[in-house]
């Protein structure tokens, strides 16, 4: 890092070397993007006038993805980095615990949304991205869990998060449908599996402690059904999404 420029001549300088990777395309941005500032607004738009072309298909900015991605291909190349320790953590204290492989997957994967795709109710954007290549009763659990992390159940020594209290005060409440949903979810069979990776997620994250990937790579190879075309190539109601992860910028 260049120490002598300021904050600001260094975001402007790393501006400079993305627009020379990107040479004459424009990147163009969701309004998702602009609603998270505060503004409802498209930001350049369709750049209409500007005589140049828009960003389509790989971003140079990003890491090359290969030609038939994996999900180890997207950890390694996509999601933030800092949040996965997180998931690693919570997927060894699972497996320390001695819960069965494919719940060691979903806590694995239970935060997948937050670290790789989005945060708002992450729950359910995590369990549909992952829907096609799981267990149905993974997918099922990586959901719930987003409604059941803020109800006790003194049975599996499981309480409100202290960290609960501090983002969100103490005097919030959750939203009705989330209320709704831990209703509907008390009295489901698989209650259990995704009140599961609420005890292995709330007490996992140990700051001295590393967890590597490949530590997982014999479960996801067992309870993950990696497609031979890879992830966004194979025609499934959510291969749009991980086309998306892959290539975020694209105009349309």
């Amino acid at each position: 890092m260049d120490t002598n420029r300021t904050p600001s001549e260094r975001a402007d300088a790393l501006e400079e070397r993305q627009m020379q990777m990107l040479g004459d395309r424009i990147v163009t941005r969701s309004l998702l993007y602009y609603l998270a500032d505060g503004e409802r607004s498209l930001g350049t738009g369709f750049a209409v006038g500007s005589g140049k072309r828009l960003l389509m298909g790989e971003d140079p900015r990003l890491p090359a993805m290969p030609e038939k991605p994996t999900l180890l291909d997207f950890f390694a190349l996509r999601f933030a980095p800092g949040p996965q320790q997180h998931l690693l953590q919570s997927a060894n204290l699972a497996q320390k615990n001695g819960l069965p492989e494919k719940m060691v997957l979903a806590c694995l994967l239970h935060d997948i949304a937050v670290c790789g795709f989005i945060r708002s109710d992450h729950g359910y954007w995590g369990a549909q991205l992952v829907e096609p290549y799981v267990d149905e009763e993974v997918s099922w659990a990586i959901r719930m869990h987003q409604c059941l992390r803020f109800f006790p159940d003194e049975s599996v020594g499981y309480g409100y998060p202290d960290n609960y209290v501090r983002m969100f005060g103490p005097d919030y409440k959750p939203e009705p449908y989330i209320v709704a949903e831990y209703e509907r979810a008390r009295k489901h069979r698989w209650y259990m599996s995704a009140r599961m990776i609420c005890v292995n997620d709330l007490y996992s994250f140990d700051p001295d402690t590393v967890v590597k990937m490949e530590q997982f790579a014999d479960i996801i190879g067992r309870h993950f059904r990696q497609p031979k075309e890879g992830l966004g190539n194979d025609n499934t109601p959510t291969s749009h999404m991980w086309r998306t992860l892959r290539r975020p910028c694209n105009a349309l």
